[in-house]
């Protein structure tokens, strides 16, 4: 399992409507091949921030699955216009400990 990561920076005094946005576009994740799991947690001291954590079967689940897929472009389409500035998606490996 691999964990991708975001931080998401969301235009100012857009972030009730971004989560709504957020709600329609699980849908469209989660029922991808190799897809585990995701969280939206806002941030506590910045009203339009969002960490995002997708858990995946493999890097490859989320680049060549879901990002090919044919849900990515309303995965897009949806979310995208909420971005600003774009985030940067990195992933992690498996977890060397958790309490």
């Amino acid at each position: 399992m691999i964990v991708e990561q975001a931080l998401l920076e969301i235009r100012p005094g857009q972030s009730q409507a971004f989560a709504k946005a957020m709600q329609q576009a699980r849908g469209l994740i989660s029922r991808q091949p190799g897809f585990q799991s995701i969280e939206v947690r806002p941030d506590c001291d910045r009203e339009d921030r969002y960490l995002l954590l997708v858990c995946w079967d493999s890097i490859s689940a989320h680049r060549d699955g879901f990002r090919q897929s044919a849900e990515y472009p309303e995965w897009r389409d949806l979310l995208h216009q909420f971005y600003d500035p774009m985030p940067v998606v990195t992933y992690y490996g498996q977890c060397i400990f958790y309490d």
